[in-house]
């Protein structure tokens, strides 16, 4: 009997271990020594990783896993015309297979996202500030550009927002609607969107929400447990907070992602909620070269600060969080770095844990269960 005891905690502790193992894909710039999309595993009872497989690919500065996790489109981030490429993935063996290669209509590419019947692509092209809707065949390849929604208008920062300059493009979770932040006008753009129109981006007056001038809106991340939806702003270093209803925003916090006597520049960049929707984390690039800690009240959906995390490295541009919320791993572009912390549950903070993957120029990280 003890022995079927033991046995069976050993047959599930394996088990368990098993199911802990992701994919974990690696965007980078090719300008240096990188040579395109980086394939490892990822443990996330320990916070190990091992190399399995890179496939060459220009600028794959941004990544999106198809839900049935068989493909892997990645933009292509050139300052000439844009372009999205797809890939087939094998489970089994970790490798990624070329599919296609189709134009954006853009210019430097800098976020991609796909829906969840796999029907679309929606692509934000910065430079040229313009968002591409492309179809997705059944194979898995991309389809020629359906649509292109072009933003007009600029912003206060004569440098940064002289035009439009699109910089995400998200579904909002019952993906009736396109979220689309521009940097340049300082402008979320809200469009109601249809996947079984041949254009499925469907504009509508008074779709636009304008963010405090000069701040520069980049990402967003909806909250899981309310209709609430958070944005982190590049070049003023804040985050606003809108409650969310069938494409609108309610404008309800604004706070700083960076300290208070901070005087550099902010350069914030990307934005995450933990899975239990207890904390928010933003990282800031420039020089500041950190990841804010809030929590979330469970009431209100308010931010407040818990702390600042040094990235170990140089510019996160990107970061994510592992599903079972144990462990956060940064992108460090400019020190060749994805640093591996651990998130402590009760306060949120994030503990070193010494380990790290070195790749060059890393911009983006997403991950696939095993």
């Amino acid at each position: 009997m003890r022995f079927a005891v033991i046995f069976l905690s050993a047959f599930l502790f394996s088990v368990s271990g098993l199911s802990q193992n992701y994919y974990l894909f690696i965007g980078t710039y090719t300008s240096g020594k990188s040579e395109g999309i980086y394939v490892y595993k990822f443990n996330s009872t320990t916070g190990d990783a091992q190399p399995i497989s890179v496939i060459a690919s220009t600028n794959p500065s941004y990544l999106a896993i198809s839900p049935n996790g068989k493909y892997v489109y990645a933009v292509n981030e050139n300052n000439g015309p844009g372009e999205v490429t797809a890939y087939s993935f094998d489970k089994s063996s970790g490798q990624l297979t070329f599919l296609n290669k189709q134009l954006t209509g853009g210019i430097s590419p800098c976020y991609i996202s796909e829906s969840r019947n796999s029907k679309w692509l929606m692509v934000a092209n910065y430079s040229s500030g313009n968002v591409s809707a492309l179809p997705v065949n059944v194979d898995g390849s991309v389809g020629p550009l359906a649509e292109l929604i072009q933003h007009e208008g600029k912003g206060t920062d004569t440098s940064r927002q002289e035009k439009a300059h699109a910089h995400s493009a998200i579904f909002s979770p019952d993906e009736h609607y396109l979220l689309c932040a521009d940097l340049g006008t300082d402008k979320e753009m809200i469009y109601r969107f249809n996947s079984n129109l041949s254009k499925p981006i469907i504009l509508e007056k008074d779709s636009a929400v304008s963010i405090q001038g000069g701040s520069g809106p980049r990402h967003i991340v909806f909250n899981s447990k309310k209709p609430i939806v958070y944005i982190i702003e590049e070049l003023s270093g804040t985050v606003d907070a809108f409650h969310y209803n069938n494409g609108k925003l309610k404008h309800f916090q604004r706070i700083s992602s960076v300290p208070e006597d901070f005087k550099g520049d902010a350069g914030s960049a990307d934005i995450h909620i933990s899975p239990n929707g207890k904390f928010l984390y933003a990282t800031n690039r420039g020089t500041a070269n950190n990841i804010v800690v809030y929590s979330i009240d469970s009431t209100t959906g308010k931010l407040k600060v818990k702390g600042f995390q040094d990235v170990q490295g140089k510019h996160p541009r990107n970061f994510i969080i592992d599903p079972t919320g144990h462990f956060l791993l940064v992108a460090n572009r400019d020190t060749d770095n994805i640093v591996v912390f651990k998130i402590n549950q009760q306060t949120g903070l994030l503990e070193d844990t010494g380990k790290q993957i070195q790749v060059p120029n890393p911009v983006c990280l997403k991950l696939l269960k095993e």
